[in-house]
């Protein structure tokens, strides 16, 4: 009988440790979705470029999907991004999205069923105003920020354009927003950096890295 105790304490600290290094695979293998959305013209797909380098040269596997509406006409615009150490399907799943970045407050509400209950929303706060809204076929949905925190959301709010205005580019507003996201994710100030200089025309790599660090410095 004892002999059977002994075997049973020793088989419990064996299932203990592999319980604990199952559990660490688990997170090591872990996926970051990130989903982003705006309308055409504000830079969303070079926006998700910039994440999918930084994601690459750190060495994830990283998988992306870009799906456009009628970009040239102001329509809807979305990425999705998944990196981690597999990554097989290049679509985020609604409710499975950990961050948000919304480069437009309608698409924000549009696409808000794509997060998970304690995702994060990275709000520009920006209205483009669709057809349907001119047309009066529908209302446009006042005050974005408050409606998402309405539903539990956590989120981090900035108004890119007027940044980007004082920087005298307005055409940097969506690199102000990653700067913001990147605060939330495992890349190094040196690694966005680099995806940025590899990502954006010559000419315009010393406003964007302005741009970044400008954003990056309010999510502190």
């Amino acid at each position: 009988m004892p002999c059977d105790i002994g075997h049973s304490k020793k088989n419990i600290v064996i299932y203990d440790k592999m319980v604990r290094f199952f559990h660490k695979r688990r997170q090591y293998m872990a996926i970051t979705n990130v989903l982003f959305a705006g309308v055409g013209g504000q830079g969303i797909i070079l926006a998700s470029k910039i994440l999918v380098k930084c994601a690459f040269i750190s060495g994830y596997m990283v998988r992306e999907s870009e799906l456009h509406g009628m970009a040239q006409r102001g329509g809807s615009v979305t990425s999705h991004v998944r990196y981690g150490e597999a990554v097989y399907s290049p679509l985020i799943h609604k409710g499975k999205a950990d961050f948000l970045v919304a480069l437009e407050e309608l698409e924000g509400l549009r696409y808000v069923h794509y997060l998970k209950r304690d995702g994060k929303v990275i709000l520009n706060q920006k209205q483009v105003v669709p057809f349907s809204v001119h047309l009066g076929i529908a209302p446009y949905p006042e005050n974005a920020k408050s409606l998402l925190k309405a539903m539990g959301l956590q989120v981090d709010s900035v108004n890119a354009l007027e940044i980007a205005n004082t920087l005298g580019n307005p055409k940097v507003e969506n690199i102000i927003v990653m700067g913001v996201l990147s605060q939330y994710l495992p890349f190094s100030t040196s690694v966005w950096e680099k995806a940025i200089q590899e990502s954006v025309p010559v000419k315009t790599i010393d406003i964007n890295l302005i741009a970044f660090r400008k954003g990056r410095d309010l999510a502190k």
